[in-house]
């Protein structure tokens, strides 16, 4: 795993974030869609190598194609090959909540209107049963700080996990070489994984 040298992290404020934002949206246009297979599948076997795999309730998010997110399906294929239950979200975007079901071989997903996969229906899992969540995020340094799409669901919804929750980012790209401004409202990550390493803070 990544040792992290916080001397060595340069103490630069993140004062636009959506000028971040938009930077990672066209670094991630400039991948081809054979790299992203390829790097996903990077990602998913480091995630082999954690120190996870003694829980049960696994949650993760099932990938924007259009925005060329991480592919989560190499990490769905790891779980369901170690016989984990899947836990899956489905997004409220008036009440700005989102409510989490267990994937099952009957579920049926369908694209919302903001095009993310979710399931129509299903049984409902309390976040506290949760163990390990697979995050999604834009970037992220190297004190686990991370900026997501700014909607702040991620946030709200591991505010209500258990605290031993494990909280897992996904990244195409390698940690920024500043801090990321946080707030009271923002939930730190414990690991985030690249293609090419592990990053663990604690």
């Amino acid at each position: 795993m990544k040792e992290i040298d916080v001397n060595n992290v340069k103490t630069k404020q993140v004062l636009n974030k959506k000028q971040l934002r938009a930077e990672i949206k066209q670094r991630r246009r400039n991948l081809s869609l054979k790299e992203i297979e390829d790097f996903s599948i990077q990602i998913s076997n480091l995630i082999i190598s954690l120190p996870i795999w003694e829980h049960s309730f696994y949650h993760t998010f099932l990938s924007i194609k259009s925005l060329k997110e991480v592919n989560t399906e190499p990490l769905l294929a790891l779980l369901l090959g170690k016989d984990k239950n899947i836990i899956i979200s489905k997004t409220n975007f008036e009440a700005r909540t989102m409510s989490h079901i267990l994937l099952q071989d009957n579920t049926v997903l369908k694209l919302n209107s903001k095009n993310i996969p979710e399931p129509e229906n299903g049984i409902e899992i309390s976040s506290k049963q949760i163990d390990v969540v697979f995050i999604p995020l834009m970037a992220f340094d190297k004190l686990g700080n991370r900026i997501g799409y700014g909607m702040g669901f991620y946030d709200m919804f591991l505010k209500r996990c258990s605290k031993n929750t494990l909280k897992i980012g996904l990244s195409l790209f390698e940690a920024e070489n500043f801090i990321i401004e946080n707030n009271p409202d923002d939930v730190s990550l414990d690991y985030c994984i690249t293609p090419n390493q592990v990053y663990f803070f604690n």
